[in-house]
């Protein structure tokens, strides 16, 4: 595994914050892994991530400030070896113009807790318990991703 996007709607809020959380991961485990992220919708692009989001990754010790919203771009299937998305909503956009043979899968099926299907929900019209539920997940499947990417 060379390259990893992590995808939800707006690349705002849950992708930035689980790219941020997932390059942390596999660099402390000394794994060699290129991580970003991307919306399936472009109407952020260019835009920093939610204050929100920056906070709560903050209040972890997280840096998200240096992330850029962007628009996930078809041609990226043949750089990445996995596509990583919050949702099932994102999952089936994604899987629409996925290419055969294109690794695409909900994030949270890497967190050994969580339910088969489990998603990461968006936390955008809530309050600030809503992105801290979100890093947990977040962590959680960072976690399990990395162990996977030692155990193969």
């Amino acid at each position: 595994m060379k390259r990893v996007c992590l995808v939800c709607m707006g690349n705002i809020c849950r992708s930035p914050m689980a790219e941020v959380v997932l390059r942390r991961t596999l660099e402390d485990r000394g794994l060699d892994v290129v991580v970003d992220s991307a919306g399936t919708g472009g109407w952020h692009a260019g835009d920093p991530m939610d204050e929100r989001a920056h906070k709560a990754l903050a209040e972890h010790g997280y840096d998200g400030s240096g992330h850029r919203a962007r628009q996930f771009d078809p041609a990226w299937f043949a750089e990445r070896d996995l596509i990583l998305v919050m949702d099932r909503d994102n999952l089936r956009a994604v899987r629409r113009i996925a290419p055969p043979g294109a690794d695409v899968r909900l994030f949270r099926s890497f967190d050994p807790a969580a339910p088969e299907g489990a998603e990461v929900p968006d936390p955008y019209y809530g309050g600030p318990e809503g992105f801290a539920e979100v890093l947990r997940m977040v962590k959680a499947a960072s976690e399990g991703l990395a162990k996977h990417l030692e155990d193969h």
